[in-house]
């Protein structure tokens, strides 16, 4: 399966290589396809903009509640900003997937 990854954080774009980037699309994957009312991920746009994160799945928005979208927000975070490029305060994050 091919797997088409965008990582931007602070609307720098960031660079992945194999290993990053299959480990960014399955630790996201898992977070969403976990979900209530999710499916599988054939197009994601997963928005962290401060503490507000929005979802959209294969064209539908995932309504997220607040713990939920800092369980979100503080895996996606963590998992991003030990990256080379990433700058801290992390403020804003745009993860998009299409398999």
């Amino acid at each position: 399966m091919t797997v088409n990854l965008m990582v931007t954080v602070n609307d720098i774009p960031i660079n992945t290589d194999y290993f990053v980037g299959d480990f960014i699309d399955h630790t996201v994957s898992g977070i969403i396809e976990s979900l209530e009312g999710t499916a599988k991920i054939r197009n994601l746009n997963l928005q962290i903009d401060k503490d507000t994160v929005t979802i959209n799945l294969n064209g539908a928005a995932i309504p997220v509640n607040t713990f939920t979208g800092k369980i979100i927000k503080s895996t996606i975070v963590g998992m991003l900003s030990v990256l080379k490029g990433v700058t801290n305060p992390i403020q804003k994050v745009v993860v998009v997937l299409n398999k």
